[in-house]
């Protein structure tokens, strides 16, 4: 599996995230209590930008209409049918990697 170099461990803090690009795909990069976890940027309901949305512990909730997702699994706690993509992650020598899939 290859993966991609979305920068350092620090630029991400606990709670936060940051949107990359991966094969073209925006996707968001969350740092859960130090883990780092990736789903596709782009909210199924009406395309609103998950990564500019508020985290509370595993969820993501869309900064435009509040459609959430947990960012472990990509699935809506609220709707088990809204799933967005998720990614591979992994971290080496200060660095977060996403897998391009």
């Amino acid at each position: 599996m290859e993966f991609v170099d979305v920068g350092n461990v620090a630029e991400i803090q606990a709670g936060q995230a940051k949107i990359v690009e991966v094969n073209g795909e925006p996707v968001a990069v969350f740092n859960v209590e130090g883990k780092f976890y990736a789903i596709n940027n782009t909210c199924i309901h009406r395309g609103g930008p998950l990564g500019e949305g508020s985290l509370d512990g595993e969820v993501v909730t869309c900064p435009w209409h509040g459609w959430q997702y947990n960012v472990k699994t990509g699935v809506s706690p609220v709707n088990p049918t809204a799933k967005v993509k998720i990614y591979k992650t992994k971290v080496e020598n200060g660095k977060v990697f996403v897998a391009k899939e």
